[in-house]
């Protein structure tokens, strides 16, 4: 495993991101860990957060690409913290852009988007926090699909669930790139987090909650 994700797992931990216990999803479904990309609040916390997207990405995809799209609203300050953290590192210059929920009617910035404007023939890198059921896509590629011809090149997400999606059978990532054509990544998986803090976070007691969680909602 990359130095990178070893730091990104123990970072997401220590900012009281991802924890570890009894809670129930916005699906019902009954999980002994979860996670909460709204807890990165911090200055440091952002950049650190924004150098591990733009890490995964060039892992991903590489550079040849214009412009980060964040879904609203989480999405947004991933888009502009990742586009800071590739000029940081790479020295790349990616132009970001959001969508707004509610089509703004007046002044110059008007419309559904927000930041750089889109054009034919862009390439798109989108960034979320996790894909759990692939509904934001869903919601997302239409809106730039009309704002302009652009292919995406992927998406990347920071946690891998690795849960199965609406289908029953695919991973919510696999299915979003059966759907769509691109390809989905993310910064680290579930299983990669276990393998780094089994033994310390993770205790035989944790271990065994995962393992059941799995049995029931992962992929075989």
């Amino acid at each position: 495993m990359e130095q990178y994700k070893r730091d990104f797992i123990d970072f997401m931990v220590e900012s009281n991101v991802l924890k570890f216990g009894d809670f129930t999803l916005k699906s019902g479904r009954k999980s002994p860990f979860f996670m909460n990309a709204g807890a990165y609040v911090t200055g440091d916390q952002l950049h650190r957060l924004g150098l591990a997207y733009a890490q995964a990405i060039h892992d991903a995809f590489g550079l040849d690409f214009d412009v980060v799209f964040g879904p609203a609203y989480k999405g947004i300050p991933l888009s502009v913290i990742t586009c800071m953290a590739l000029h940081e590192l790479y020295g790349k210059e990616a132009r970001y852009c959001s969508d707004r929920k509610e089509a703004k009617d007046h002044g110059a910035d008007k419309g559904q988007l927000l930041g750089a404007e889109l054009h034919d023939g862009d390439r798109v890198v989108i960034v979320e926090d996790v894909t759990t059921s692939g509904k934001s896509i869903d919601e997302t590629y239409p809106k730039l699909k009309e704002a302009a011809d652009v292919e995406v090149v992927g998406l990347m997400v920071s946690l891998n669930r690795m849960e199965v999606g609406k289908g029953g059978v695919k991973t919510a990532q696999a299915e979003i790139q059966d759907k769509y054509g691109f390809p989905v990544a993310s910064i680290v998986s579930m299983a990669e987090v276990v393998e780094a803090l089994e033994g310390t976070v993770i205790t035989p007691e944790l271990k065994a909650a995962i393992d059941a969680y799995y049995e029931q909602y992962g992929v075989r």
